[in-house]
């Protein structure tokens, strides 16, 4: 167990852990732990803009370091993800057109673009949050997105031969799925009540959707697709959030 979220916590952050003697077991049982891998980003980020406000930091300016310092803390592993996608699915070219693109280690004009307007839709939902909500805002949108990871690689194949995700969709099975979910669920749960329901049934819609739309192109996921998904969810949560909160029910 303690090997499995430690494996988590090396595959999502830039902790250098170097675990040794890896099995193929052990990978896709570390998919339980993805959302507790977000539980932990999430609360280093609460805990930075805790000090940023006693910093008497503008808002604005806090909302531009928490998200750079997200990048920093995951090694820009999901945002290489989301370049690579934009620029294959956005192409317009064939299935194998498509994922050489995604090998190509050189960013693509529409990647660029991806890149820069996510970052600062990033900058601009967490911004337009009420400053009481931005920490559990953070803590969500860090936990879900890591936990929407899960949902297609049980749900859908792999679009390539071999790869890092292939072992994960390999091992990955129904009880990893629902355990990894039943986390997630109770985080969003115990820090929104009712709403985190809500926020949780949107992401689960926004990534079985996404998902369908890129297995219909590539036949199936890669770890860019992975990794483009977990960066959009995390929009998706920060403006479901800023919904949710200006509503009274």
């Amino acid at each position: 167990m303690i090997k499995s979220f430690l494996l988590a916590l090396q595959f999502l952050t830039v902790i250098p852990l170097r675990i040794k003697n890896v099995d193929d077991k052990s990978v896709a049982h570390s998919l339980i732990y993805f959302p507790l891998v977000g539980l932990f980003l999430g609360l280093l980020l609460a805990g930075m803009y805790k000090l940023l406000l006693f910093l008497n930091f503008p808002p604005f300016a806090s909302s531009m370091i928490l998200v750079v310092t997200l990048i920093i803390l995951t090694g820009g592993l999901h945002l290489d993800g989301l370049s690579d996608t934009a620029d294959a699915l956005l192409s317009r070219k064939g299935r194998e057109q498509m994922l050489e693109i995604m090998r190509d280690s050189h960013a693509g004009v529409m990647g660029v673009l991806t890149i820069i307007s996510v970052l600062l839709l990033k900058i601009a939902f967490l911004y337009s949050i009420a400053t009481q909500f931005r920490p559990v805002a953070l803590v969500s949108a860090c936990v879900l997105s890591r936990w929407a990871l899960v949902l297609p690689i049980y749900l859908f194949p792999y679009a390539r031969a071999e790869g890092k995700a292939k072992a994960y969709i390999q091992g990955v099975n129904l009880k990893i799925l629902l355990l990894s979910t039943g986390l997630a669920l109770a985080c969003a749960l115990f820090l929104w009540q009712l709403k985190g329901l809500y926020i949780f049934v949107i992401v689960v819609a926004f990534t079985y959707l996404a998902g369908k739309f890129i297995n219909k192109k590539l036949s199936g996921i890669t770890g860019d697709t992975l990794g483009a998904l977990c960066e959009l969810n995390e929009l998706v949560v920060l403006l479901t959030v800023f919904i949710l909160t200006g509503l009274t029910f």
